[in-house]
């Protein structure tokens, strides 16, 4: 097989494994951090994919990347009123 048949391989094995671990340790029920986390998954998991095969270039790589980090940021110091 080709280099990058491996490659994509692996990266769908570790985005799937990594949704499925996001589904088994956490609680019951959708709330803003649950639905927030399981979107950074899938975009980071389907982004990786399409800029492995060279579908994305590198500057909206890098600002998916900046992105999901705001947004893992905001998840993280959100304030309950």
């Amino acid at each position: 097989m080709d280099k990058d048949i491996w490659v994509l391989c692996a990266l769908l094995v570790v985005g799937v494994v990594a949704i499925i671990g996001f589904f088994r340790s956490k609680s019951a029920g959708f709330g803003p951090f649950t639905t927030g986390i399981l979107l950074l998954l899938l975009a980071v998991v389907i982004a990786s994919l399409l800029y492995s095969v060279g579908r994305l270039s590198d500057t909206i790589m890098a600002n998916l990347l900046f992105t999901v980090i705001g947004f893992a940021g905001g998840l993280f110091t959100l304030k309950k009123d």
